[in-house]
C-alpha cells in the first residue's frame, strides 16, 4: 500500500474542513521503524461526505463508519476481492487489524473511518449501537491498546497520543485501553490479540490487562471458530510462535481454543530419543526453529504432529511408547481442522504432515519404488522441513535428512515420475475385465517400473500375463454373454426403443432366409451340404466373436452404471444379439452340427 496515497486522502479531506489523520497500526509500525502492511485513516467526515469526497468507494462498513477507498494507481477495482457489504467486525476495524482474510481484501485500499463511540457489545463483537463523533480523543477510546490507538499527522508528523502509547512502546507492554475487562468484553478476540502483540514485538502484557485475560478465557468461545483460527495462524506464522503459545498456557487461553496441545504437559518421552523433555516441549521447541516467511500448512502441521502422543502414551517393558500416533494422529488433527473450520486443501496438507511424519525412519530401507512415491508427495519440501525441525528438537541426528536429500539429488526427475507404461485401456484390449483389480495391477507395473525392472510396453504386458493371469481362461466373455442371451426378452415384446424395430426386422430377415438355406442343404447332395454347413459355421465363428465384443461392450455399461441413454442403447443391443443368437441355432440344427464348441 502507497503511503503517499494515504496522505493524498488526509490531504484532501483536510481541505474540504475534516479532520483527518493516519492511525492505529500503521502509526504503530512507523514509529517502530516497520514497514506497515496497510494504512488507514480516521476522521471526522462521516460515510455519506467521504464517498461525496471520494465517488470511487466501497461502503463495506458504513453503518459502522467504515469506508474504503481504492488507490486508482494500483487498479485494485481489476483485480482485489472487496469485502462483504455485512463488513468486518468494529472491533477488525481499527487500523493494525492483521486478519489474514480482511488484509488481503484491503490490498491497494485505504480504510477510511469516522470518529465513533461505540455503545453495547451484547453479542460479545459487534456493538449495539455506534455514534459517529467529531473528537478523535472519544474515537481512540474505543479501540483496543494503548499502542494501537496512535494518531499521525502525517502533513505535520506529529503524533496526538490521548491514551500513552507512545509510552508503552517504550517500555514494551501491552496495555488494554481504560478497562481491560470492558475491553475483553467488547470483543474476546482481543484476549488473543494481546497475547498475539506481545509474543510477536516480544512485549510483556500489562499485569492488570493480563488478568483480566486469565479471568475471561472460558468466553473465548463467544468468537467464531473462523476468527480464531484465523488469530492462532498469525502466532505460528509471524515469528515468535512459542512465546505465543506459552503465553496462551500461561493464561488459561490455550486449554480453551487448543485443549489437544495443553494436554502434551507432562507427557513423558523415552529420553534416549528426546532428551529436551515432554510433549509440549519438544513441540514449543519446533514453533521456535519454524522458518520466516513460514507456510500456514507447515506451521500447523508442526503443531499438531504429535498431537495423539497423550492418548498413546504407554510404559512398555523396553521404553516409553506412543504406538499407532502417527495414525491416530491424523483423526484428531481432523477433528482440530474441520472444528476450526480449514479449507479442505489445508486440512488435506496438514493432515498428510501429520500422517507421514515418521516414515522418514525407514528412508535407508525403502525399496526404490517406496522411496520414489515418498519424495513425490505434494508439497514433500515441507515434509522434509518438518523432519529437519523434529529432529533439531529432539536427537538433533540430521542423518536420515542429509540422505533424503542426498538420494534425492541424485535421482533423475524421469525416473522420479515417469510416463506410465501402459492404461486401463490396455488392459481392457488385451481382455481384462474392468474393475478394483485394475488399480492393483496398475500400481504393481508402477512399482516394477520405479525399480528398473520394466522399460517397455512390451515388458509391462509381459509382467501383467505373468502375475495377473485373466479369470477363467480366453472364453470368460462368451460366458458372461450367456446369462444376458438367456435374460433378455424377445424384441418383439419390447416397446420405447426408437430404433429397434428397423434392425430387428432386418434381423428376422436374415434369420429366415438362413433358415431356408439350412433346410434347402438337407435336401441337397452330402458333399455340398457338407461344404455349405462348413462355410456358415466358420462364418458364425466370426460372427460370434463380434456378438462376444458388443456384449462386453454392454457389460462395461452396466459396470459403469452409465446414464439413461447409455442403458437404453444397450438394451437395444440386447435385442439384437439375441435375434443373432436365435439364427445361430437354427443355422446350426439345419447343418445337424453342435454349437457348444463355438463358444470357446
Amino acid at each position: 500500500m502507497s503511503k503517499q496515497f494515504s496522505i493524498s486522502i488526509v490531504r484532501t479531506l483536510r481541505e474540504r474542513g475534516h479532520q483527518a489523520y493516519l492511525v492505529g497500526g500503521c502509526v504503530r509500525d512507523l514509529l517502530l521503524g516497520r514497514e506497515p502492511a496497510d494504512y488507514d485513516v480516521a476522521s471526522d467526515a462521516t460515510p455519506d461526505e467521504v464517498m461525496r469526497i471520494f465517488p470511487e468507494t466501497y461502503a463495506v462498513g458504513a453503518q459502522f463508519g467504515v469506508v474504503l477507498v481504492p488507490d486508482p494507481a494500483l487498479e485494485t477495482r481489476n483485480n482485489t476481492v472487496i469485502p462483504s457489504a455485512a463488513g468486518p467486525s468494529p472491533s477488525d476495524v481499527p487500523a493494525g487489524s492483521r486478519d489474514p482474510a480482511f488484509r488481503s481484501s484491503k490490498t491497494g485500499l485505504v480504510e477510511v473511518a469516522t470518529f465513533r463511540s461505540d455503545i453495547g457489545y451484547s453479542d460479545g463483537r459487534h456493538p449495539d449501537q455506534v455514534r459517529f463523533s467529531r473528537d478523535a480523543r472519544e474515537d481512540v477510546q474505543r479501540r483496543d491498546f494503548t499502542i494501537n490507538g496512535l494518531l499521525l499527522d502525517p502533513l505535520t508528523d506529529e503524533v496526538l497520543d490521548f491514551v500513552g502509547g507512545q509510552k508503552d512502546l517504550e517500555a514494551k507492554v501491552i496495555r488494554a485501553i481504560g478497562d481491560p475487562q470492558f475491553r475483553f468484553t467488547e470483543d474476546k478476540l482481543r484476549m488473543l490479540r494481546a497475547v498475539r502483540f506481545a509474543a510477536r514485538f516480544e512485549y510483556s502484557i500489562e499485569p492488570r490487562t493480563f488478568a483480566a485475560i486469565q479471568q475471561l478465557a472460558p468466553q473465548i468461545h463467544q468468537v467464531s471458530r473462523e476468527r480464531v483460527r484465523d488469530e492462532l495462524t498469525r502466532m505460528l506464522t509471524e515469528g515468535h510462535a512459542r512465546r505465543a503459545f506459552e503465553l496462551m498456557d500461561e493464561s488459561g487461553l490455550l486449554r480453551e481454543v487448543l485443549p489437544e496441545i495443553s494436554a502434551m504437559k507432562g507427557v513423558e518421552q523415552p529420553p534416549e530419543f528426546h532428551p529436551e523433555g515432554d510433549v509440549f516441549v519438544h513441540t514449543l521447541l519446533l514453533l521456535d526453529n519454524l522458518p520466516q516467511p513460514c507456510p500456514v500448512t507447515l506451521a500447523w502441521g508442526a503443531l499438531l504432529h504429535d498431537v495423539a502422543k497423550p492418548p498413546t502414551f504407554r510404559r512398555a517393558p523396553d521404553r516409553i511408547r506412543f504406538d499407532e500416533h502417527a495414525a491416530i494422529g491424523v483423526k484428531m488433527a481432523e477433528a482440530i481442522c474441520q472444528r476450526l473450520r480449514f479449507s479442505n486443501d489445508d486440512t488435506e496438507h496438514i493432515l498428510a504432515l501429520v500422517s507421514n511424519h515418521m516414515r522418514f525412519g525407514d528412508v535407508e530401507r525403502m525399496k526404490a519404488s517406496t522411496f520414489k512415491k515418498f519424495i513425490r508427495l505434494p508439497r514433500f519440501e515441507q515434509h522434509l522441513q518438518l523432519h529437519r525441525l523434529d529432529c533439531e528438537a529432539s536427537h538433533r541426528s540430521l542423518r536420515l535428512y542429509d540422505f533424503t536429500r542426498k538420494k534425492m539429488a541424485e535421482l533423475p526427475p524421469g525416473e522420479v515420475r515417469p510416463e506410465p507404461l501402459v492404461s486401463g485401456d490396455d488392459l481392457i484390449n488385451a481382455g481384462y475385465r474392468p474393475g478394483p483389480k485394475f488399480k492393483e495391477i496398475l500400481a504393481a507395473v508402477e512399482d516394477a517400473q520405479l525399480e528398473g525392472r520394466l522399460a517397455s510396453k512390451q515388458q509391462a504386458m509381459r509382467f501383467i500375463r505373468r502375475e495377473f493371469p485373466r479369470a477363467g481362461g480366453p472364453s470368460w466373455r462368451a460366458h458372461l454373454l450367456i446369462p444376458l442371451l438367456l435374460q433378455v426378452p424377445r424384441p418383439g415384446k419390447q416397446a420405447g426403443v426408437g430404433t429397434t424395430r428397423s434392425r430387428s426386422g432386418s434381423l428376422r430377415h436374415q434369420r429366415s432366409e438362413a433358415v431356408d438355406r439350412g433346410q434347402d442343404q438337407v435336401h441337397g447332395s452330402g458333399n455340398a451340404r457338407r461344404k455349405q454347413c462348413i462355410r456358415n459355421v466358420r462364418r458364425l465363428q466370426q460372427g460370434w466373436k463380434v456378438l462376444i465384443e458388443i456384449g462386453n461392450y454392454i457389460l462395461n455399461f452396466r459396470e459403469c452404471r452409465c446414464a439413461r441413454i447409455g442403458f437404453v442403447f444397450a438394451v437395444e443391443r440386447l435385442q439384437q444379439i439375441q435375434i443373432a443368437a436365435g439364427l445361430c441355432r437354427d443355422v446350426l440344427n439345419n447343418c445337424k452340427i453342435g454349437g457348444a464348441g463355438l463358444l470357446s
